[in-house]
């Protein structure tokens, strides 16, 4: 048994990415294996799959990291609370279920995922950083002196979900106005009077001219960048990491997003708030679980 190298496994809405690495993060092998997630425990016998195939191939390993979607548990051994999505999932004890003597920590993917970038990516050896992950919605996560921010029930870090509109509507969790609703993919058909269909639709006619896409594309980006300006405020980061698919439209998100955000930030003793492209893709929440189930 491996008491160096590491599993982390990262589960998604229907499939399961998961990388092996050794104690420095240095990547063994990976794998991207997709589930039903209408089936029930799928997704918990594809990730039996994974770790028995990386294995196989590898050598049995004692340490295992899992990031998922949901809240986790305090023990940081199950995931508690994650409602209409991955029946089966909660207060699923993954050391008991993988039949391990050590336990397997549990993180939300988002927190994962930031973890993996500190580690390894865009904002190595950093210890405060947020980050937001633009898609479908918009996710988060934060680290303050070195420590993951999860709160009193694990929601800490859902910047997604701050107001910027009060008067707005409201988004999954209720909040009313939040820049999940002005820049996620799920609310562009809507943003853009049915025009378009997905975000990068709405980028590639801001591109080439089209001047209602780009209104509707920099109006969302303003809102991002306010959205930055305020978390700067509240948790005073070093860098801001920009994930997720939307964050792959390079140049037509970062330039305005820089000029927004440096309108809005309050400087500090001449800090400027960096903004970084996340390094590590759709590995990120797979080596950030590995990060957390790394032994001291």
């Amino acid at each position: 048994m491996s008491e160096s190298n590491i599993i982390g496994i990262d589960l998604g809405g229907s499939s399961v990415k998961a990388v092996l690495v050794d104690r420095e993060g240095e990547k063994i092998d990976d794998r991207n294996c997709a589930f039903d997630p209408t089936e029930r425990m799928s997704f918990a016998e594809t990730i039996r799959a994974v770790v028995a195939h990386l294995e196989s191939a590898h050598g049995e390993v004692q340490h295992i990291g899992l990031s998922a979607p949901g809240l986790a548990a305090k023990d940081g051994c199950s995931t508690a609370y994650l409602p209409n999505r991955l029946d089966g999932i909660e207060g699923l004890v993954w050391s008991d279920y993988l039949d391990r003597s050590h336990p397997i920590p549990v993180l939300n993917d988002a927190h994962a995922a930031l973890l993996g970038e500190v580690w390894l990516g865009a904002a190595k050896g950093l210890t405060n950083v947020i980050m937001f992950t633009l898609g479908t919605g918009v996710g988060g996560a934060a680290m303050v002196d070195g420590k993951l921010l999860r709160g009193h029930t694990g929601k800490a870090g859902h910047l997604g979900h701050q107001s910027l509109n009060p008067n707005g509507e409201p988004d999954i969790c209720g909040t009313p106005g939040s820049i999940e609703t002005l820049m996620g993919n799920c609310t562009i058909g809507k943003r853009s009077n049915g025009r378009f269909k997905t975000t990068h639709d709405l980028i590639r006619a801001h591109e080439s001219g089209d001047a209602f896409a780009t209104k509707v594309w920099l109006e969302s980006v303003r809102a991002l960048g306010c959205a930055i300006g305020s978390c700067s405020n509240i948790l005073d980061p070093e860098v801001c990491v920009i994930g997720g698919g939307i964050a792959r439209a390079g140049d037509a998100l970062f330039e305005p997003l820089r000029n927004i955000v440096n309108e809005v930030e309050w400087k500090v003793c001449g800090h400027d708030l960096r903004l970084e492209a996340a390094q590590l893709g759709e590995l990120a929440g797979a080596f950030g679980a590995a990060r957390n189930a790394q032994a001291p």
